[in-house]
């Protein structure tokens, strides 16, 4: 069975079958995701002490799962809540604030859900210069990922690695749908933004 495409109850009466082999399934398919929305709340440092919190806590309550939302979905929220739980216990504060004003500025690249309307260019693998200038470009990314703020940079961590839908981002996050659709459009645009630059300039 592929969990990442298994339907929640099927993955409900697998794991009653075989606990132990699903959720060694689950850890392969969503450790990754789950780590770069720790790092988006905590930052690099602390992330993965963060998600083995939350595979610990995910392995002991697993039985209640009952798979009324999605198991991605439900990891997410168990891997926020240990990250809530770090910064409380380290008296700092986790806020995730509505943004103001609108998105309208953005709205030609992306749709009423959030997603591209029109996908940025693939880059292409025809030589050696091609995957230098894509790694150099991953790593710009990368960088920018990270000052990006906190609110921005979760959103679109749940979004786009993450694969969560509005709905599931908006009930983790506690915001209205449209106030993600900003925090998405913010984020994106300065993600473009940044590979504009760097295409035209050659620089980060």
């Amino acid at each position: 069975m592929d969990v990442t495409t298994a339907k929640p109850r099927e993955i409900v009466k697998a794991l009653r079958k075989d606990k132990e082999a699903v959720f060694s399934q689950l850890v392969a398919a969503y450790h990754t995701g789950m780590t770069a929305v720790a790092r988006a709340i905590l930052g690099a440092n602390e992330c993965e002490e963060a998600v083995q919190d939350a595979w610990i806590a995910a392995y002991k309550g697993i039985d209640g799962f009952e798979g009324r939302s999605s198991v991605r979905t439900w990891l997410t929220r168990i891997v926020i809540n240990q990250c809530r739980a770090r910064l409380r216990k380290a008296g700092r504060e986790f806020n995730v604030n509505a943004p103001e004003g609108d998105f309208r500025a953005y709205a030609g690249r992306f749709d009423a859900d959030g997603a591209w309307s029109k996908p940025p260019l693939e880059w292409g693998h025809h030589s050696p210069e091609d995957l230098l200038q894509e790694q150099n470009l991953l790593d710009c990314l990368d960088k920018h990922l990270e000052i990006l703020p906190r609110n921005q940079r979760l959103a679109l961590e749940m979004r786009d690695l993450q694969g969560l839908g509005l709905d599931a981002i908006s009930n983790i996050l506690e915001l209205t749908a449209s106030n993600v659709r900003v925090l998405l459009h913010r984020a994106r645009t300065q993600m473009f933004n940044m590979v504009d630059h760097y295409q035209e300039t050659g620089e980060c």
